[in-house]
């Protein structure tokens, strides 16, 4: 683990972390209360669980629950009224839904990031409840794998209780570029304000995992038949994870494609949470897209209507998303 960690203590970050929460939820109370009127009455449902054979490999997509946010936040520089048109729903507020992928090879059960926890949004967080629901055992999950800081995808990573890590027995993985970026002395100054408040809390929970956490590059093998993929632009070391057993591939796409119309018709399109550099993230979208169009790979969408399972196809200058059942 990098040493910068080190200049953290956990008893500083749990105090910043508390004050954080405080501003966080009091903003996004704020933020919906605006925008309540039209709010999708379609809620995602939190205890859903689905499995599938891959090669000699298992995945099973895990519900988090879901998030609420603003419409116009899925394309910033788009017109409320485009967005409408592209989605088919009038609205002022949506409710992506989040889910965590975990993979059973041969050698190791791995989970790829770990939900919001219970302190992000109300919708979310049913991570550990959805476990418990399906026989999961926390302490059988023996590795980790962190795609980016974002709070969604990383404040599930410690228990409520005590503040220990929620899978006691795994190591973690994180692309340097991430780690770097989140725990860097300047922090709030390299994000959005909108989003300074997440830095104390990636802050404790990287922090947490000590030495247990492993920094890698794009391209590395976490595990046999589990690689790291370049996604950067999203964030400042966002990785999607390629699961790749016998002739079976698929692509764990985080927050790379995170609505299941826009981020396909519209790859040019910038959500507002592609906060580092929303060029690269375009980019980053429309390589992920080209080769999921070619190869025929599976994609695995964290935000994609569960269970966010299925292939990507040429629509015209575009791309479309096709479930699988």
């Amino acid at each position: 683990m990098s040493g910068s960690g080190d200049k953290l203590s956990a008893r500083g970050a749990a105090r910043r972390i508390n004050a954080s929460r405080r501003q966080f939820l009091k903003g996004t109370a704020a933020t919906v209360a605006a925008t309540s009127t039209g709010v999708s009455k379609a809620v995602p449902a939190t205890s859903l669980v689905k499995t599938i054979s891959h090669g000699e490999f298992s995945i099973t997509v895990l519900s988090d629950g879901h998030l609420t946010i603003p419409t116009r936040f899925l394309a910033r520089h788009a017109s409320e009224a485009d967005i409408i048109t592209a989605i088919g729903i009038a609205g002022d507020l949506v409710t992506p839904p989040c889910k965590i992928t975990l993979v059973r090879t041969p050698g190791e059960t791995i989970l790829i990031d770990v939900g919001a926890g219970p302190h992000y949004m109300p919708g979310a967080g049913k991570l550990a409840d959805n476990m418990d629901a399906a026989g999961i055992d926390r302490k059988a999950v023996t590795k980790v794998v962190l795609t980016h800081a974002y709070p969604d995808h990383l404040w599930g990573l410690l228990d409520d209780f005590d503040d220990t890590p929620l899978f006691p027995n795994a190591s973690y993985v994180m692309s340097t570029a991430e780690f770097e970026f989140w725990m860097a002395e300047d922090i709030a100054a390299r994000l959005p304000e909108d989003r300074r408040n997440f830095a104390p809390s990636a802050q404790r929970n990287l922090t947490s995992v000590g030495n247990r956490l492993n920094l890698i590059a794009p391209g590395t093998d976490i595990a046999s038949g589990i690689r790291a993929i370049d996604a950067a632009g999203h964030t400042a070391g966002h990785i999607a994870v390629e699961i790749a057993s016998g002739n079976e591939i698929a692509l764990v796409l985080a927050d790379t494609l995170m609505h299941p119309i826009i981020s396909f018709a519209h790859p040019e399109w910038s959500p507002a949470a592609d906060h580092h550099d929303p060029d690269r993230a375009i980019e980053t979208r429309k390589r992920l897209l080209d080769r999921l169009a070619s190869d025929k790979s599976l994609a695995i969408g964290f935000h994609l209507p569960f269970p966010g399972l299925g292939r990507v196809e040429v629509d015209g200058s575009a791309y479309r998303f096709v479930p699988t059942t």
